[in-house]
């Protein structure tokens, strides 16, 4: 009714937890949704076909580049951030490294050391076939 909103639904479910005591070292591949307050040495990364949410904690960090279609940032990204979707960066987020994105909410207090590079998104792409030259037109 009040028209089409770009915002994505994000879940609040949470399929995986990586606990405020737990360090991963290593890639993380994940579908549905990824919680972090610990550690991840490694890159985060969704499973391609999948609508992912990552949320990570003021008390979460990641040290790899983050590859998922619907982001949250609260903690700390050590990496680029590729959100395919939607990336928000909360008040305590601090991202040391680029923001690519299509869709970006950022909070007073987030902090970005690299560029933000905005992508178009995927869908909105329409390529239009070109008209055949030579011939007569009907008008």
């Amino acid at each position: 009714m009040w028209g089409n909103s770009k915002k994505p639904k994000q879940t609040a479910s949470i399929d995986s937890l990586i606990g405020q005591n737990t360090e991963i070292r290593g890639d993380v591949i994940f579908s549905g949704g990824l919680h972090v307050d610990g550690k991840v040495k490694g890159n985060v990364i969704a499973a391609e076909g999948e609508d992912s949410v990552l949320t990570l904690s003021e008390r979460g960090t990641i040290e790899g580049e983050v590859k998922v279609p619907n982001v949250v940032v609260n903690g700390t990204v050590i990496g680029d951030v590729h959100a395919l979707s939607h990336v928000e960066l909360a008040a305590q987020a601090r991202v040391h490294g680029n923001v690519y994105y299509t869709l970006i909410e950022m909070a007073m207090g987030a902090e970005v050391n690299g560029n933000l590079v905005h992508r178009a998104a995927e869908k909105s792409v329409v390529s239009m076939p070109k008209k055949e030259s030579g011939g007569a037109s009907n008008t």
